[in-house]
């Protein structure tokens, strides 16, 4: 028998040596996050963004050194239709102004006025000629977004827990939900300009590597599909790069992007540092830093914005569908109606609730959780018979000439924007002659225009057609 003075002994060795090791680079419980000292100052910025202004207001800042911020500049409201021109001439203004007064500082002329002697405030005593001469060149705006995060952060309450949940799953650190404050604020509706859909802003191209992106299914609008997806990305990335930081980074500038980088450089802070090529710009070298802050300031909220009423989580009940099935028939015999099923299934394309699609088979259908009294019941006595073997087929159309697509649109009584979706085509819905166009199956409403009516319509498509405007990303500007 071991004597109880000896095991209080060999505690205390262990208990002395866990404290040696601790305060060990390698050895201590490290946050997988780390804040590099190269990128404290950014963190900082981009915690004032998030918590100091609404978006009505911005900053003319250094681009390389972000303690350096020249003006708070205040802007005409986004519900002003002409709020966009002005705003864009009150900040390339700005930047020309602050240009100008860095110039005549580079050439080590006096500074006269009270807004150049507060420039020069802004740098070191010690600043060189060449500090003020680069900094003419890195003058940047940047919107601030204390409404919009706030907003986020609200709206984070209806999917949080459940993403976390999905991470921890995925083996990967659950703080990486926060990731979404960065990416579009927790809006599940968000479109880029660049294409880029859902809390998660996946562009077609890499939503398909891991999602059903289609004019059936879009995964992308999915919440908890799409976490899913961002979990198995982020992992490859760490896999590939082996630092959360490149990693993360990585999300933003791509990872063949990322790995081009640390061959060149060796590791993040160095490639934070002194990493040039490509397009690696502002935005990537800041993506980092806007997590890290994005985080800071979700993780305690109370300091920023006061106690707030989150969204309440979503809960709902699940079936995996045995077949292709017409989405009415799913509304009538669970008795939910399709506003609501559109809300639970945002995966769900628009050619589904207009009958041109059947909701595909496989689909995990989500039905509303208050009516948990009712689901086993009605689950166990869905008709077989309301199921499809195969989904509805698609017809093809070869583009003649003169053709646009809003004229076949019409012509086949299709949506220009289901048109668009089926063949991926680009925002101003380019065709050309002999393409092959896949035509979505017809809705129970629509049918094919023809005759007087439907010269008519081409008429009309003709005069009307126009470039979609695509949605600007609510992020970083």
């Amino acid at each position: 028998m071991i004597s109880t003075k000896i095991i209080k002994i060999l505690l205390l060795i262990l208990l002395t040596v866990s404290g040696i090791l601790a305060n060990r680079p390698g050895w201590a419980s490290v946050d997988p996050f780390p804040v590099h000292d190269s990128i404290r100052s950014n963190v900082r910025f981009w915690k004032k963004i998030y918590t100091e202004h609404p978006s009505t207001m911005g900053y003319i800042h250094d681009s390389r050194n972000l303690d350096i911020i020249y003006e708070v500049m205040e802007l005409v409201d986004t519900e002003n239709p002409k709020a966009e021109k002005i705003n864009n001439k009150r900040v390339r203004m700005a930047k020309l102004r602050y240009g100008r007064i860095l110039a005549k500082l580079a050439r080590g002329e006096k500074a006269d006025t009270a807004e150049e002697k507060k420039v020069l405030a802004l740098f070191s005593s010690q600043a060189a000629k060449k500090s003020l001469a680069e900094a003419k060149n890195n003058i940047r705006f940047q919107r601030c977004l204390r409404d919009r995060f706030l907003a986020g952060l609200k709206r984070s309450g209806a999917y949080f827990e459940k993403m976390r949940k999905i991470f921890t799953e995925h083996g990967l650190p659950a703080d990486l939900a926060y990731l979404p404050h960065v990416e579009s604020s927790f809006n599940y509706k968000a479109r880029s300009k660049y294409g880029a859909v859902g809390v998660w802003q996946f562009t077609r191209g890499t939503g398909r590597k891991f999602m059903s992106v289609n004019n059936t299914l879009d995964e992308r609008r999915d919440p908890i599909l799409a976490t899913h997806a961002a979990a198995r990305l982020l992992k490859e990335n760490h896999e590939k790069l082996e630092s959360w930081p490149l990693a993360l980074t990585a999300y933003n500038y791509g990872v063949n992007g990322m790995l081009r980088a640390k061959r060149a450089q060796g590791n993040y802070e160095k490639i934070f540092n002194d990493y040039e090529e490509g397009r690696f710009g502002f935005a990537s070298r800041n993506f980092y830093a806007e997590f890290i802050a994005a985080r800071d300031v979700a993780l305690h909220y109370q300091q920023f914005f006061g106690e707030i009423a989150f969204e309440t989580p979503v809960k709902t009940h699940e079936i995996k569908l045995p077949g292709y099935v017409e989405l009415e028939e799913l509304s009538r015999h669970f008795m939910v109606n399709t506003r609501s099923l559109r809300q639970l299934n945002p995966a769900l394309g628009e050619t589904v609730f207009t009958s041109q699609r059947f909701v595909p088979k496989g689909y995990l259908f989500r039905l509303p959780y208050q009516m948990h009294d009712n689901f086993n019941r009605l689950a166990e006595s869905l008709p077989k018979d309301i199921f499809q073997k195969r989904q509805k087929r698609d017809h093809f159309y070869r583009v003649k000439p003169r053709d646009t697509a809003g004229a076949i649109a019409r012509r086949n009584g299709l949506k220009l924007t289901d048109l668009i979706l089926a063949n991926n085509l680009d925002s101003r819905a380019t065709v050309y002659v002999g393409q092959t166009l896949k035509l979505p199956a017809l809705s129970k409403k629509n049918k094919p225009v023809s005759g007087l009516a439907g010269k008519m319509d081409i008429l009309a498509a003709k005069a009307k057609h126009a470039p979609m405007t695509p949605r600007q990303k609510p992020a970083t500007e």
